[in-house]
C-alpha cells in the first residue's frame, strides 16, 4: 500500500470517520493514564531549593505553554491545506482545533501568573515571552471570531484561514524570545540535565509524563470536534437536499 492511501484518512471524510471512531477514546484513555501517573509524581516530588512548592506548578504550565505552540501549529497547517488545497476536512481540522488552543494558552498564560508571583513578586510582567503568548490567544480569538462573524461559510473559512496563516510569524517570536530580548522568563530547559542545564530525572519524569497527557488529551478532543463537525455538515447538506426534494 502506497504512502497515498496509508494517509488517506487525512482528506477522506469517510475513512477519517471511521479512524476517528477508535483512535479518539484509545488517546483519551492513554491521556488518562499519562496524567493519573503525572499527577501522583507531581505531588511526590520534592520542593526545589530555589522555588519551593511553586516547583509543582510547573508540571501544570510547561505542558499547556509547549502544547499551546503545537496547535497553532496544526491550526496552520489545516488553514494552508484548506486554502490552498480546498481540503473540506482540512478546513474542519483548523476549525475543531481554534478552541482547543486557545484553552491551553489560556491554561499557560493563568498557571505562568500563578507562578510568577512568588517568583517574580507579580503577577504580570510585559516582558517578551508573555506579551508574545497574549498574542498567540488574541490570534486563536481573533481565528474564532472572524469564522463566526462572517453569515458566507466559504468567506468566513478562507478569512479565518488567512489570519491563521499570518499569525504563524508569533511561533518563532514566542519560542525564541527569551534567547531575543531581555526577560524575567526563565530559558527552556531540557527534560533530561545534560552538563547540569536540564532537569534532573526526578522532574524531568513528571513533565514528560504530563506533557503527554495534555498531548494525547489535545488528539482526543480534537479527533472529537472534528468527527461533530462532519456530523454537523453532513446533518446540513441532508436538511438542504430534503428541502429542496419539498419544493
Amino acid at each position: 500500500m502506497d504512502a497515498r492511501h496509508t494517509f488517506d484518512f487525512l482528506t477522506n471524510p469517510e475513512r477519517f470517520m471511521a479512524f476517528s471512531r477508535w483512535a479518539a477514546p484509545l488517546l483519551g484513555v492513554l491521556s488518562a493514564i499519562a496524567a493519573a501517573v503525572g499527577l501522583v509524581l507531581t505531588f511526590l516530588v520534592p520542593e526545589d531549593y530555589q522555588q519551593g512548592d511553586t516547583v509543582r506548578m510547573m508540571f501544570i504550565h510547561i505542558p499547556a505553554a509547549s502544547l499551546s505552540l503545537f496547535i497553532y501549529l496544526c491550526l496552520g497547517v489545516a488553514s494552508f491545506l484548506a486554502l490552498v488545497f480546498r481540503q473540506a476536512l482540512a478546513d474542519l481540522a483548523a476549525q475543531a482545533c481554534a478552541p482547543i488552543g486557545a484553552a491551553y494558552t489560556a491554561l499557560a498564560l493563568i498557571t505562568g501568573s500563578l507562578w510568577g508571583k512568588p517568583m517574580w513578586g507579580a503577577w504580570w510582567v510585559w516582558d517578551a515571552r508573555l506579551t508574545s503568548v497574549l498574542v498567540l490567544l488574541l490570534f486563536y480569538l481573533g481565528y474564532m471570531a472572524l469564522r463566526g462573524a462572517l453569515e458566507d461559510e466559504q468567506k468566513a473559512a478562507r478569512a479565518a484561514a488567512i489570519l491563521a496563516l499570518v499569525g504563524l510569524i508569533n511561533l518563532p517570536i514566542v519560542k525564541f524570545s527569551v534567547e531575543w530580548w531581555n526577560t524575567l522568563h526563565q530559558g527552556s530547559s531540557t527534560f533530561m540535565a545534560a552538563k547540569g542545564d536540564g532537569l534532573p530525572a526526578i522532574y524531568a519524569w513528571p513533565a514528560v509524563l504530563m506533557g503527554l497527557a495534555y498531548l494525547g488529551a489535545f488528539g482526543a478532543l480534537w479527533l472529537v470536534r472534528i468527527r461533530a463537525l462532519v456530523w454537523r455538515r453532513k446533518a446540513r447538506s441532508l436538511s438542504l437536499k430534503l428541502a429542496e426534494g419539498a419544493r
